[in-house]
């Protein structure tokens, strides 16, 4: 009896692991040109095509590895870079906190796993489920498929960057908006969320456009007091 029950536990979680997969793939495509360009910039940095592939393997945080080759080029010292990486990767710090209560209860092993393959797009397809609704099986099938492309795309890239000239002149970097723009606009379900989003927008664009350092920071920070007190000054009206 047990054996049947484990058996049947099997099956269960590798069909919910099977339709995370296929649940990804959409957003999966859509940074397959972010990819090719974390790949093909590792070598205009003067990565190897290994130390290329690896930054994407140990790193795993598209925008995080795009500032940080985009530093490495300027030739930024190792603390400016580690202290910008931390602030551009500081949301799941908050995705964390708000799944803590699902994926606490879990294995420690499940904990960390899940943990590293926390990203934009995994907290897209789950952070809206509740305790009773997670399944760690689905969740593991989004994050480890997202997880192999994302390699597999960063190959692509570090490979297009040998046979193409020039590959970022191609417009590959609009695939990042757009990916987040998928990501987003379906969050945006109350006015200080919508206040939160269009001060990152208005700001980033200005203060890029004056080339503002640290601009995604400023922009990031400011949008989300802005989000913060306007929830507050509606109260229970956001």
């Amino acid at each position: 009896m047990s054996e049947l029950i484990s058996e049947n536990r099997h099956q269960t979680g590798w069909r919910s692991f099977i339709k995370g997969c296929i649940a990804i793939l959409p957003l999966s495509l859509a940074v397959l040109p972010w990819g090719i360009l974390a790949g093909s910039m590792a070598i205009e940095s003067g990565m190897t095509p290994t130390e290329g592939v690896g930054m994407s393997a140990i790193i795993f945080a598209g925008a995080t590895q795009l500032a940080a080759m985009g530093m490495i080029k300027a030739g930024a010292g190792v603390m400016a870079i580690m202290v910008s990486a931390f602030f551009i990767s500081s949301q799941h710090l908050l995705y964390g906190l708000t799944l803590r209560d699902r994926i606490s209860p879990l294995p420690l092993r499940w904990r960390l796993l899940l943990g590293f393959l926390l990203t934009d797009e995994l907290f897209a397809l789950i952070g809206k489920r509740s305790t009773a609704e997670f399944d760690r099986w689905y969740a593991l099938g989004v994050g480890l498929f997202f997880y192999i492309f994302w390699l597999l795309s960063t190959l692509a890239g570090v490979l297009a960057a040998t046979q193409i000239e020039n590959l970022s002149s191609y417009g590959l970097d609009f695939s990042i908006a757009a990916t987040f723009i998928v990501i987003v606009a379906p969050l945006i379900k109350n006015i200080p969320t919508l206040v939160c989003v269009f001060t990152a927008l208005i700001l980033s664009i200005v203060l890029g456009y004056f080339h503002v350092p640290s601009s995604l920071i400023i922009s990031g920070v400011t949008a989300m007091l802005a989000g913060l007190i306007t929830s507050l000054v509606m109260g229970d009206k956001a």
